[in-house]
């Protein structure tokens, strides 16, 4: 018997859930191809090594940007790999169950649809990423209840608040944590003439990167190449410098925040007040995240146990009720 899978399509991450099994892949969104054949050499972890440290030809490749699918040819490819790493064959044909951004176009809901279908799914449902937070944050969504869901992945910030299965209130942007790894980079290159990679930044920021000021304010050595000569540099760069660098994508995220709740019904709105917002994602492991959200809408904030796997587990949870969640509208497809 094939056992029905939820996968968490993310820009940074992908996710996979089998049923009875939980979570069996977790894997950076990179493909690794040869650019003069198009034969794919890697993905996930073993791809995003080779991010920086390859022959001219060997490019790394995220089919997905800003929750967007860039490349369909791609992204068809990345999910026949994620199904044979799990060991989906012809002869399984599992269901599948996708998450995506709220954020996607009819264009790219049907060509993730179909790629799943080509890869050996029998049958696809889609899943708004929010929706599926809720669901694994043990959040009630069929209540007639507020609750207030942040969501920060990698390309995309989304922010809901939902109640009886529907979502009443919600803002979507295409700002998420790469956003803040692109700040470092141009950060260093403008004021100390340094290049970094993409690997490093995401490091430095996981290191000292904050959106709220951090007891003794951190510093770090980072190593990369001086523009002018190509040499080795190295440099120390406190918390605080980088803070004020990324301040723009987190104003983003404050401000997807903000406009979500003050389109929500007032009733509903005392229900948030009263239960907090949550937390989740990738991105809201920045450090501060939860206190600088708090100092702006004055409601406190609950990051969620297992922030990057939250959507995932939820919709692995889905699964047992995929019939009754299409009854009430909350799957897309």
């Amino acid at each position: 018997m094939a056992r029905d899978i939820a996968i968490d399509l993310g820009t940074a991450n992908t996710l996979v859930f089998v049923r009875g099994r939980g979570i069996v892949l977790n894997e950076p969104t990179v493909i690794a191809m040869n650019e003069r054949t198009g034969e794919v050499l890697a993905m996930g972890n073993e791809a995003w090594k080779m991010i920086g440290s390859t022959p001219g030809y060997v490019v790394a490749v995220r089919p997905l940007r800003n929750g967007a699918i860039t490349d369909f040819d791609l992204t068809e490819r990345l999910i026949k790999l994620v199904f044979q790493k799990i060991g989906v064959n012809r002869f399984s044909h599992p269901r599948a169950l996708i998450c995506v951004s709220s954020a996607i176009t009819t264009v790219e809901r049907r060509a993730v649809e179909e790629a799943a279908l080509s890869a050996g799914a029998r049958t696809v449902n889609l899943i708004e990423e929010p929706m599926a937070a809720m669901i694994g944050a043990g959040l009630p969504i069929d209540q007639p209840r507020g609750n207030c869901i942040i969501d920060v992945g990698g390309g995309t910030t989304e922010v809901a608040v939902v109640t009886m299965g529907g979502v009443v209130s919600s803002r979507a942007i295409r700002v998420g944590g790469f956003d803040v790894d692109d700040a470092i980079q141009r950060f260093l290159r403008r004021e100390y003439g340094m290049a970094i990679g993409e690997r490093t930044a995401e490091a430095i920021k996981k290191e000292i990167g904050s959106a709220a000021p951090l007891p003794d304010e951190p510093k770090a050595e980072i190593r990369g190449r001086e523009l002018a000569t190509g040499m080795p540099k190295t440099v120390t760069v406190s918390a605080e410098e980088l803070r004020v660098a990324c301040e723009d994508a987190v104003a983003h995220v404050m401000e997807a925040v903000r406009g979500a709740l003050a389109d929500t019904p007032p009733e509903l709105a005392h229900d948030v007040i009263e239960r907090g917002l949550h937390l989740t994602g990738g991105g809201g492991l920045l450090q501060g995240l939860d206190v600088r959200i708090t100092e702006e809408t004055t409601i406190p904030v609950h990051v969620t146990d297992s922030p990057l796997e939250t959507v995932c587990l939820g919709a692995g949870q889905a699964l047992d009720s995929l019939d009754k969640l299409r009854e009430h509208g909350v799957l897309m497809g």
